[in-house]
């Protein structure tokens, strides 16, 4: 490891991880007149000016409701786009009705990741007594290898030195990108970590489940009652 590497992964390793990477590696851009670049300022613009208006409006009126939800469940899903209204409306869902958390997947990749905080937040502070984990066909996620995921990182500027400072502090970013071989086992593992978890309470049932994110249809991979 170079000298400037080595200073750089010792500070990665002292505490100052994101700070110190991000001001070495990524230091900020300044335009002439040496404010900060602003990437893309014009959907940030599109929707700033349509907010200011919907508050003037007093459009959030018909929304509002409880931190409670209604149905006392708490939804983990993808963040697939074709998902945003489908699968509300497919599972007969409403405001107010749900607690739901997105990522990646549907995935709960580490017991004590923010994933599962959430989902035990719901659980036990927010009054959801139910859990459903709802992964996708045709998701992004299935079969995702970490390879052309670094490439598209690489051209996108992030330099190679990067992933070698990561990988020297003992992060396997290869399988830190890696997403699942099928979905009904990817969700199985995702329902068996949330309901073996030790701060997870016994009576609550987690089931699992896998949409079309065409047609809605719902097919029971889990079924938390029986299990």
């Amino acid at each position: 490891m170079s000298a400037i590497n080595r200073k750089r992964f010792l500070s990665f390793r002292s505490g100052k991880l994101f700070v110190q990477f991000k001001k070495i590696l990524y230091p900020k851009k300044e335009n002439k007149k040496g404010g900060i670049k602003v990437n893309n300022p014009t959907l940030l613009n599109e929707i700033l000016t349509f907010n200011e208006k919907f508050v003037e409006n007093r459009e959030y009126e018909k929304y509002e409701t409880t931190k409670f939800p209604n149905k006392r469940m708490v939804i983990l899903t993808c963040m697939d786009t074709r998902l945003l209204e489908l699968l509300p409306k497919a599972l007969n869902l409403g405001n107010g009705d749900i607690k739901l958390i997105k990522n990646a997947g549907a995935l709960v990749s580490h017991p004590f990741g923010s994933i599962m905080r959430s989902i035990l937040i719901a659980v036990h502070q927010l009054q959801a007594e139910e859990v459903f984990v709802i992964a996708h066909h045709d998701c992004g996620m299935c079969g995702l290898k970490a390879e052309p995921v670094m490439e598209s990182m690489k051209k996108r500027g992030i330099p190679e030195e990067t992933f070698d400072i990561l990988t020297y502090s003992g992060i396997d970013i290869h399988k830190w990108l890696h997403g699942f071989d099928h979905v009904t086992e990817s969700v199985e593992q995702s329902v068996d970590i949330v309901r073996n978890h030790p701060l997870m309470p016994k009576e609550v049932p987690v089931h699992g489940l896998v949409i079309d994110p065409k047609t809605g249809k719902l097919d029971l991979v889990v079924d938390g009652y029986k299990n």
